[in-house]
């Protein structure tokens, strides 16, 4: 499938995101590079999703970086990741010969990766910041569940769709809804010459994003005969979406006062029968 405009300019925009990424330690690299038993913080949240993943195969999807696949390489699985940003997978890979673990990674465009990557696998992962850049919920599930073998798990945690349709550069600290919930054709259209982590000057700055409603992702998963386990709703977040919010160790919350008041993330754990 070519790249529409939207998906194009996200590519480019994530090119260039790399060498700030990999320059800043916001990834955690140097831990992960010199500490035998340390995983991503993502992945130390993560891991009881699948259970012990030792000698199992897992596909990580939308792997940017790797930092993510390699912590799972660390805890014994075979992984394989795949990116459309070839500028990304070259740093994956380089990541995991640092570290010494194997891993596989395809370059791909999520939507193409069945051509690209034949197997089924005991695991599939989707990481936080991910669904949001993609145009058809409906059809990643398709893609998610092609790729779960028989018996095999399937796991997402990303952004809450309800947090991301608020407004996060008022001043009062009210939140309010200014986006939509819902899946929309046309995306939505950001600018900014900046990314979340490192301090590097972007010049593809423009990106596009959609936002999908938990119906939307539960019943994609469910359309393609995956089987729920769990859906959570967390109170929590890896960075803080609001100026507002409380750092505790590695995690954001809303005060104290506010925290019940909105989900900020998701989780689903579901399965293939077989």
């Amino acid at each position: 499938m070519s790249l529409d405009e939207h998906r194009a300019a996200n590519l480019a925009n994530w090119n260039e995101r790399v060498a700030g990424h990999t320059a800043n330690d916001g990834y955690g690299i140097a831990a992960l590079v010199a500490d035998p038993d340390h995983i991503s913080d993502v992945v130390a949240f993560d891991r009881d999703a699948f259970g012990a993943v030792d000698g199992k195969t897992l596909l990580h999807s939308q792997c940017h970086i790797g930092t993510d696949t390699v912590s799972w390489a660390k805890l014994g699985a075979v992984v394989t990741g795949i990116d459309f940003s070839p500028t990304a997978l070259a740093a994956a890979r380089s990541l995991a010969e640092r570290v010494g673990v194997k891993a596989t990674f395809v370059e791909t465009e999520l939507y193409d990766a069945p051509q690209h990557v034949p197997e089924q696998f005991d695991c599939v992962y989707t990481s936080v910041g991910a669904i949001n850049w993609l145009p058809d919920i409906a059809e990643w599930g398709q893609v998610m569940a092609g790729f779960v073998k028989p018996g095999g798990q399937f796991y997402i945690r990303d952004t809450h769709p309800m947090l991301s349709t608020l407004d996060d550069e008022r001043s009062d600290e009210l939140m309010t809804v200014t986006l939509p919930y819902f899946e929309t054709a046309s995306p939505l259209r950001w600018e900014s010459d900046q990314s979340y982590a490192g301090s590097a000057t972007l010049t593809n700055t423009i990106n596009y994003e959609w936002n999908h409603s938990i119906a939307e992702v539960v019943m994609a998963l469910l359309d393609a005969g995956l089987v729920l386990d769990e859906l959570r709703e967390l109170t929590h977040l890896d960075w803080p979406y609001f100026s507002f919010m409380e750092a505790e160790g590695e995690r954001w919350y809303l005060p104290a006062d506010r925290r019940l008041q909105v989900p900020l993330q998701f989780s689903i754990r579901a399965h293939k029968p077989g």
